[in-house]
């Protein structure tokens, strides 16, 4: 058994205290009959009922205060585990749309790998609701929702010479989540995530500090770093989606991209400062599975936190009595009045 407001039960001391208090004021009244004569025919006089009867209305008094007692610090019993309603998780992926995710190190390449992967994801997001950052330069985005088909058709068909501005801004992308879990107003209250794929070549601001922003407002960042560490060349393509070689620099130098150390490091540090995971994609592919059974096994631990264990209330057990309790010091003290009356009609007699 346990009580739910336990505190409640230093109430019980004052029971003792109470006791001592009705015995004392008993010998007080007898010590003062004493000094008006003959103690029992006193006694018939005044009180018409017997010192049994008072300890026994006494007794009925102080069990039904501390049957009261316990019954208002809510006594329970028992116990079953039940699971609080599913409340799912945000998720905001961030996806680098800047031209070096072109490159073919993964089948067919780095965006169209992981565009197949996404739309997989979406289909494994029962109950979550997902939002969409297309990065480069700027960003473009798509509202937190459940439409999973909808949210995929804003990725689908978009391509890196879709974005207004190149290059890669990691900053910029994670601030625009932040922003998409604000806009929501229902989102405060979940479980809030974004999810940044990039080959990490970050051309501008400060990625760690907007990181740590999303950190304070209790997001966590999982990132996913795409690219082998070797030098891979980067495709280019006309507005028609034809090939036309490799980019080039001002030199004639075809434009290489890799996922360095340096770039790691600072995708590691993204993920540290906000309580989320640093992954790193296997060569040829995009890793996407690693970033969906992570996100598995933080619903595990919400769903996990969301199990409450409900008792059964008890205080109804000691209630009853105390009233019961109460009740018949009431009326027998009722009973007691009226032997008094007829006590005294033959006195007067």
């Amino acid at each position: 058994m346990r009580f739910q407001s336990p505190e409640v039960l230093w109430f019980l001391v004052a029971i003792p205290a109470i006791a001592s208090g009705l015995v004392a004021g008993y010998f007080r009244r007898r010590s003062t009959a004493r000094r008006f004569g003959d103690e029992r025919l006193i006694r018939k006089m005044i009180t018409g009922r017997s010192p049994f009867l008072r300890a026994l209305k006494a007794s009925f008094l102080l069990a039904g205060l501390a049957l009261t007692i316990v019954a208002l610090a809510r006594p329970q019993y028992g116990g079953s585990t039940r699971l609080l309603r599913k409340r799912g998780i945000d998720i905001v992926v961030a996806l680098d749309f800047s031209k070096s995710m072109l490159a073919r190190d993964a089948h067919p390449s780095r965006i169209e790998l992981a565009k197949r992967e996404l739309t997989t994801m979406l289909s494994e997001l029962g109950g979550d609701r997902v939002g969409m950052i297309a990065f480069a330069g700027e960003t473009m985005q798509y509202p937190l929702t459940t439409d999973y088909e909808a949210a995929g058709l804003f990725l689908r068909d978009l391509v890196p010479n879709d974005m207004p501005v190149g290059g890669t801004a990691l900053g910029q992308a994670i601030r625009a989540a932040v922003r998409l879990f604000e806009n929501d107003r229902t989102s405060a209250r979940r479980t809030r995530v974004i999810v940044l794929m990039t080959d990490g070549e970050d051309h501008e601001g400060n990625p760690v500090a907007a990181a740590q922003e999303a950190a304070e407002a209790g997001i966590r960042t999982y990132v996913l770093g795409i690219g082998s560490g070797a030098a891979e060349p980067i495709p280019q393509y006309a507005d028609d989606g034809s090939w036309l070689g490799y980019m080039r620099d001002s030199s004639g130098a075809v434009v290489t991209t890799q996922l360095t150390t340096d770039n790691e490091e600072q995708l590691r540090a993204i993920a540290r400062v906000s309580r989320g995971k640093y992954l790193r994609a296997a060569r040829g592919q995009v890793g996407l599975q690693q970033i969906r059974e992570e996100l598995s096994h933080l619903k595990q631990r919400e769903l996990r936190a969301r199990k409450v264990t409900i008792y059964e209330e008890k205080y109804q057990v000691f209630l009853l009595p105390a009233l019961l309790l109460i009740l018949a010091d009431a009326v027998l003290g009722e009973a007691v009045r009226r032997k008094r009356s007829k006590a005294l009609g033959r006195l007067g007699r």
